[in-house]
């Protein structure tokens, strides 16, 4: 087993300690040492052996690892396993163990699992993307139609849905069971705009169905089990989307992204949150292609913008950035949180 792949759930885990998840990074740590060692770990992920450490982070292959222990631990086939894990025990010296007993049992299961990107949904990042949904309609003064890419089970695309809590102040539903709690710093947009969304529209390669229980459990198993206050905002973020029944289209972006064509009346949005670094570089290409052409074609009357809340791998910083249809260039928002904790404005 390669070093590259030590070197990748190594960072993953230095990541969790860093963000608040100590039961996640000494999983992750267990399962370095497995793999090391030549272990069932080692086994799984051997279709990532190859890759480089950089692509493997991007891959998020760590992330996929994690998700399928907490899936076993979340579905009641592994009690002996939830046990171990919050609000339980939380014990990750405890849970390894068992977990590669489990690992090793549930080979087929797990293997299924790795071979998908996680589809966190994490709802708190709404809390930056909102700043560049203010912006947008501040300067068009017009309803926006919404186009989510990588949508997953489609809780991002109900971000007006949500009420959140912002320098003292509050935006959205007052009575949302969605509170979103985010500190922004520095020259941030104004929550007094009158905004509204016209449309809302999503797509997914293999969308989550909230209204399936299987789903459900792989959804909530993206969440890191050790946080718990992320994970209560995740369950009532479907239970709005249980009621709202926003439809992710299963499609590939780059086909899908041609029907956000620009349209009088509106302010035509594409977004996504943590998306981009799962999608291939010639798709990229693609849709970058497609968002250009709408933007060609767009009009004062018909507006069309692309902001997105993405990890800038240069500067290794998670931004939220704007084009806009008037001038096809980057414009830097906001450095953010990658949960959406917080956003230092520019």
């Amino acid at each position: 087993m390669s070093d590259d792949l030590l070197k990748a759930i190594e960072t993953q885990a230095r990541a969790c300690l860093s963000l608040g998840a100590p039961f996640s990074a000494g999983l992750l740590e267990h399962a370095g040492r497995d793999i090391a060692e030549g272990g069932v770990t080692c086994e799984l992920l051997a279709p990532w052996s190859d890759l480089p450490a950089e692509q493997l982070i991007r891959d998020a292959v760590a992330l996929r690892l994690l998700a399928s222990l907490h899936h076993l631990a979340l579905d009641g086939s592994a009690p002996e396993l939830a046990a171990f894990y919050p609000s339980h025990a939380a014990d990750p010296d405890r849970a390894w163990p068992v977990a590669a007993a489990l690992l090793a049992v549930h080979r087929e299961r797990v293997a299924a699992m790795l071979t998908h990107e996680p589809q966190t949904n994490e709802v708190r990042r709404s809390a930056c993307l909102l700043g560049g949904f203010l912006v947008i309609a501040r300067d068009t003064g017009l309803p926006l139609r919404c186009f989510e890419l990588g949508a997953s089970a489609g809780l991002n695309s109900l971000w007006d849905r949500f009420r959140y809590e912002i320098r003292g102040d509050h935006w959205g539903d007052p009575g949302s069971p969605v509170v979103l709690p985010c500190r922004w710093d520095g020259n941030a947009p104004a929550l007094d705009v009158n905004l509204t969304v016209a449309e809302r529209h999503a797509c997914d390669r293999k969308p989550l169905d909230i209204g399936c229980a299987e789903d459900l459990t792989r959804l909530l198993s993206y969440c890191w089990a050790d946080q718990q206050q992320r994970m209560a905002r995740l369950r009532a973020a479907i239970r709005v989307a249980q009621q709202a029944r926003v439809e992710v289209v299963a499609a590939q972006a780059a086909e899908w992204v041609g029907r956000a064509a620009p349209r009088i009346g509106t302010a035509t949005v594409v977004f996504h949150s943590i998306v981009w670094q799962y999608i291939p570089a010639a798709e990229q290409s693609a849709i970058e292609a497609t968002l250009r052409r709408h933007a060609a074609r767009a009009t004062v009357d018909a507006p069309f913008y692309w902001l997105r809340m993405e990890l800038n791998e240069a500067s290794r910083k998670f931004e939220l950035r704007l084009r806009t249809w008037r001038e096809w260039e980057d414009s830097l928002l906001a450095t953010v949180h990658p949960h959406g904790e917080f956003a230092s404005w520019h």
